[in-house]
């Protein structure tokens, strides 16, 4: 017998380690079986499961299954990349806790001995916490982005490309922690909104130039001209100044155009710099002149190229300055810097004015506390721009789609712009660099000691010494690689042959750049093919208001907590059934504890077959069924399958999960279940024997089509009714996809729909008009055809109980007080005389309508004001578009119901 209840806590863990006991996971499917490989994107093994995992994980795992189920060889390839800044800094602070040396006084080796011992004690803890979700990972093929096998893809990656002339060492700007002393990925920077000033500052031109500032009165009118002996910049960043190489202003101002090639005496320094023409600056902003500072900005730097301007770093590796700039300065931390270049400026009177103003400062994306700086210096990087018409062209031709399909824009934007990808680390954690130094500088890129040596005796005629680069590679440069070299790249193995290319990719938006196009980039340029066909984009999981989550604002919704509390099958459908193309998340507790509520439905449906000894039968033929419902359910059952099938293919998830929930809480459980029970109830033997049979069969397919979205209850339930009746063949979790082409009946159909159709409409009314839910009231049938009054006869008493109705009566006349609603070519009469207060009721509604309408006009205010649309977030935006659509669908149904009580009254 089943429990009363389905027990999460308790079958979660045993099913899992049934399923990955049998090997239900691995790949290799029935001989000839078409592959079908997805790759994880690589947790980091510092992480632990946050939402957007779990969105992720649980679209992949949907797909997983039903390609599993669907006979296809799958492989879902897990992995986890070494994260090679935020692994260092954990064990860096263990050290810095425990009160032992640091790493440099370590050494290189023993801290990454130190790094790997943290790893096999504490690493990788999100991988138990994907299991517990339900992922069906080939956990046999776990890989870590530096195991001996991607570390040799990676040494043959970069190696080749150096020699290709696609890898170079240069000179470039950066994003620098000065804590971690090591420039970042743009992914590893957050901007954040911060209270800061603009500083106006004066630069005297040299040489004794002058000209005519233009004046305006406080109304904006021109008030005349002063002459002036100097130049108006600002900055947020005082102490750049200090670098500063020259002044910009566009080259269609007319106020500077007499300044075009003339020099300022910068401040404080007393370097002359030119002054040049440059689009950069922006006439209507500020004073329309801009100060340019080539090694601490990254515009400046591109200015800097443009114009030949000198580029003077400022700044040391932990973020203080420099030899380059007046003693004084020498040594100080930047912002200490700031406050004394600010006053400096001001005792020589050259502080136009502060303007406080809310700035964007990058910080470090991990801790939010370092502020991180532009910084000139040396690196490697890759000729991104070269790697990336391959690419771009893979996808004009449509090797790759985006789903959906706007997201290819945004890819293209940034490919057709992009920038030489830095490569190089800072660090120790990580992929180190095959490059040697002989005592000239001469690099030497090798696969080994004995071939840079070998190069070198060769370059020099003689035997040197030579150093090794300290720099390891960007963890992006490893996991670009990701779906050939976790196949066994660069060997040609059997997995490679057989799996590559994979078939979607599936990931968040935020890093098509840093991932997707590398992927794409490197994919092409080793294995000459597009790493996957499809890649799809899903939404961010934001909190039930539409906010982003942070631990800042405290509204972090934790999926290992809500897994505790409703079960891994609950988290899943939410998370698939609000996973609409192109649409944020909005997740509250609530949507999951509703879907709880949907599993312990289908826990119920299946303890009532259970009690009215509804089985599987040997043999059974849904093709052959002689009962009219039972015609009617089969063949539901083969249009839900087929939409959800069709719908999982096209990447729709909601839609997919739409379909089985409709089906199966609306369908099966609410009406077909009740519509059987007048024949398990019956002395017509082989009409009951049909009827549970049936019963059975569809449960069946039900688990079936549910088990890529739930798949711990409809496993358990798999298991728990298999007994009586035929012996499974196997777990659910490799049986087969329904296959039910070819079922439903046409007059079954027809017949089954009108009578669901009366019911709905019947208590649609009921809801509208207030009706007590526990009243049985008369309804009256005008107009009806004889087919019509037949099926009424056939299946008068579900109708009545299940519209609640106490009897059903053909008329020719509508008596007073009665509401009318059409069911095709019938009018259907519901007498409320007496049964409600129709004024009151009229009342009622007219003030809901009156309230919506506030609403809507509300809302209309807010969406007409472009002030409001220029300034609000997106998701609030959206929100108020939604609250308008939900408003006026109430208004409609309420206008319609009120319609209907004109007739009554």
């Amino acid at each position: 017998m089943l429990d009363k209840t389905f027990s999460p806590q308790e079958a979660e863990e045993r099913l899992y380690r049934l399923w990955e006991e049998s090997g239900a996971f691995k790949a290799g499917g029935p001989e000839g079986a078409k592959p079908y490989c997805i790759v994880i994107p690589p947790p980091n093994v510092t992480g632990s499961l946050h939402m957007g995992h779990a969105l992720n994980n649980t679209l992949q795992d949907a797909l997983i299954r039903f390609e599993r189920m669907r006979g296809k060889d799958v492989l879902w390839q897990p992995g986890l990349d070494h994260a090679g800044i935020a692994t260092q800094m954990i064990v860096e602070r263990q050290l810095a806790a425990e009160g032992n040396i640091g790493r440099r006084e370590m050494g290189r080796e023993a801290f990454i001995e130190r790094i790997w011992k943290w790893k096999g004690e504490s690493g990788g803890t999100i991988i138990g916490q994907l299991r517990r979700l339900g992922a069906s990972c080939d956990w046999s093929r776990e890989r870590f982005t530096l195991d001996d096998g991607l570390s040799k893809a990676v040494l043959k990656v970069f190696v080749e490309l150096y020699r290709q002339g696609l890898i170079y060492r240069d000179k470039r700007l950066v994003n620098w922690d000065p804590k971690l002393q090591t420039a970042v990925s743009d992914l590893e920077v957050e901007n954040i909104e911060v209270k800061g000033h603009f500083w106006h500052f004066r630069y005297p031109l040299a040489d004794g130039v002058t000209y005519q500032w233009p004046l305006t009165d406080e109304e904006g009118n021109p008030a005349g001209h002063e002459t002036r002996n100097y130049i108006v910049v600002a900055t947020t960043r005082p102490e750049t100044m200090l670098g500063d190489t020259g002044v910009a202003v566009n080259p269609e101002d007319e106020r500077y155009k007499s300044l075009i090639g003339k020099f300022v005496e910068l401040p404080l320094v007393g370097r002359r710099i030119p002054i040049v023409a440059d689009e950069h600056a922006d006439p209507e902003q500020g004073s329309g002149a801009v100060k340019i500072t080539p090694a601490h900005d990254f515009n400046d730097f591109e200015v800097g190229k443009r114009q030949g301007l000198e580029q003077i770093n400022i700044l040391t590796t932990d973020g203080r300055l420099n030899d380059e700039v007046p003693e004084k300065y020498r040594g100080l931390d930047r912002f200490e810097a700031r406050k004394h270049v600010v006053m400096d400026i001001e005792a020589l009177g050259l502080l136009e004015r502060i303007e406080d103003k809310i700035v964007m400062v990058p910080h470090d994306e991990k801790s939010k506390m370092v502020v991180i700086e532009p910084y000139l210096t040396d690196q490697w990087y890759v000729d991104a721009a070269t790697l990336a018409k391959p690419a771009i062209e893979a996808v004009e031709r449509g090797a790759t789609t985006f789903v959906p399909k706007n997201w290819e824009k945004t890819y293209f934007e940034w490919m057709r712009n992009i920038q030489p990808w830095c490569i190089s680390r800072q660090l120790w954690w990580g992929h180190r660099i095959p490059a040697w130094y002989g005592p000239d500088g001469h690099i030497f890129v090798a696969y080994s000691d004995e071939e840079a040596a070998a190069e070198a005796l060769k370059h020099y005629g003689k035997p040197v010494e030579l150093a090794r680069d300290e720099d390891v590679l960007d963890t992006w440069f490893s996991s670009a690689l990701w779906p050939f070299s976790t196949l066994g790249w660069p060997d040609q193995t059997p997995e490679l042959k057989r799996y590559y290319q994979t078939d979607v990719l599936v990931t968040a938006f935020d890093i098509i750049f840093f991932w997707v196009a590398r992927m794409m980039m490197m994919g092409l340029h080793f294995k000459q093919e597009v790493p996957f066909h499809t890649v799809y984009i899903h939404a961010i999981v934001r909190d039930e208001k539409g906010q982003k989550m942070s631990k800042t604002k405290g509204n972090v919704v934790d999926p290992l907590e809500l897994i505790d509390a409703y079960g891994a099958d609950a988290l899943r459908f939410t998370l698939a059934a609000m996973a609409a193309q192109g649409r944020d998340i909005k997740l509250a507790t609530s949507r999951v504890e509703g879907y709880r509520n949907f599993g312990t439905k289908i826990w119920n449906a299946a303890r009532f077959c259970e009690m009215n000894e509804c089985v599987r039968v040997e043999g059974f033929d849904p093709a052959a069924l002689t009962q009219t419902v039972n015609k009617w359910i089969v063949g539901e059952a083969a249009r839900t399958a087929a939409e959800i099938t069709e719908a999982l293919e096209t990447y729709r998830f909601n839609e997919a999960a739409g379909a089985a929930y409709k089906f199966v809480w609306n369908v099966y459980c609410d009406l077909y279940l009740e519509f059987i029970k007048p024949l398990l109830m019956g002395t017509d033997e082989v009409a009951k024997a049909e009827a549970r049979a049936t019963a059975a069969w569809t449960l069946d397919q039900i688990l079936l089509m549910l088990h890529p979205f739930m798949p711990f209850i409809t496993e358990e339930l798999w298991q728990r009714t298999a007994e009586p009746g035929p012996k499974r063949e196997t777990m659910l979790v490799k049986a087969a996809w329904p296959a039910l082409a070819g079922l439903g009946d046409a007059v079954a159909d027809a017949e089954m729909n009108w009578v669901t159709r009366f019911i709905a409409e019947v208590r649609s009314v009921r809801a509208e008009m207030n009706v007590p839910a526990g009243a049985r009231i008369a309804l009256l049938i005008k107009g009806a055809s004889a087919d019509s009054l037949a099926r009424l006869e056939r299946h008068r008493d579900v109708i009545q109980r299940l519209a609640r109705l106490e009897t059903v009566d053909a008329t020719e006349t509508i008596p007073d007080g009665a509401v009318q609603l059409v069911l095709d070519e019938a009018t259907l009469i519901l007498p409320l005389k007496g049964v409600i207060d129709v004024a009151a009721e009229t009342a009622r509604l007219k003030k809901e309508v009156g309230k919506l309408a506030d609403e809507v006009k509300k809302i209309d205010a807010k969406l007409g004001n472009a002030k409001f649309l220029a300034g609000a977030p997106e998701q609030v935006v959206e929100e108020q578009r939604e609250r308008k659509a939900d408003a006026e669908a109430a208004m409609a149904k309420f206008a319609e119901a009120l319609k209907r009580l004109e007739g009554a009254a």
